[in-house]
């Protein structure tokens, strides 16, 4: 009689587990969430690379952040090598980078025989803008306001470095030796006009 009942116990046991199973991986993403580790939460917009454009007309990836004109320019340069990532910006204001704590979306790095180029797009609060305002001239920088953008530059020897900020969106470029021909108004154009 115990190993009828063992046998029903090793049932009830399988059919609990296989109900449970598809609850795995959500158990396993709550217990990193509230131990800290965010791993991958949920987003209601695309990855980049997904498509041409994100939810919102924001570029997706590199490659969409660049019109036609502007990218064909980039990669016809001597030895131009586009390296898109997450990294953080790439700023000589890191107070201010660690202050609005920018969201990477992407950074896209390129190197060429005339210099580099670093340019990141990234969410940051909506009140970013004021914040550079007040902050970055204390560096050196210039700020004015560009349409309903604020755009803060700083030029010194041959870098020119510039952050522009509006509607939760921060993009920041550093120029360094190589300018091509409106860098930072084209890629504002395609963000904000998007």
């Amino acid at each position: 009689m115990a190993w009828i009942v063992g046998l029903v116990c090793a049932a009830v046991v399988g059919t609990l587990v296989w109900i449970a199973a598809p609850l795995v991986p959500a158990s396993i993403t709550f217990v990193g969430q509230q131990l800290g580790q965010q791993g991958n939460p949920p987003t209601s917009e695309p990855a980049a690379g997904a498509g041409d454009e994100a939810a919102g007309g924001l570029p997706a990836e590199c490659r969409d952040l660049y019109g036609d004109a502007l990218r064909g320019t980039l990669m016809r340069t001597a030895d131009a090598v586009l390296t898109p990532s997450t990294e953080p910006p790439v700023s000589s204001a890191r107070g201010l980078v660690d202050a609005l704590a920018p969201q990477v979306t992407y950074t896209c790095d390129w190197t060429s025989a005339e210099g580099t180029l670093s340019t990141t797009l990234a969410t940051v609060p909506a009140d970013a803008g004021a914040i550079a305002e007040t902050a970055l001239p204390a560096l050196g920088f210039t700020c004015e306001r560009v349409a309903t953008r604020t755009r803060c530059v700083l030029e010194a020897d041959g870098r020119v470095e510039t952050i522009e900020t509006a509607g939760g969106l921060w993009v920041s470029s550093v120029e360094d030796g190589w300018h091509p021909s409106s860098y930072v108004d084209r890629i504002a154009e395609t963000v904000w006009a998007g």
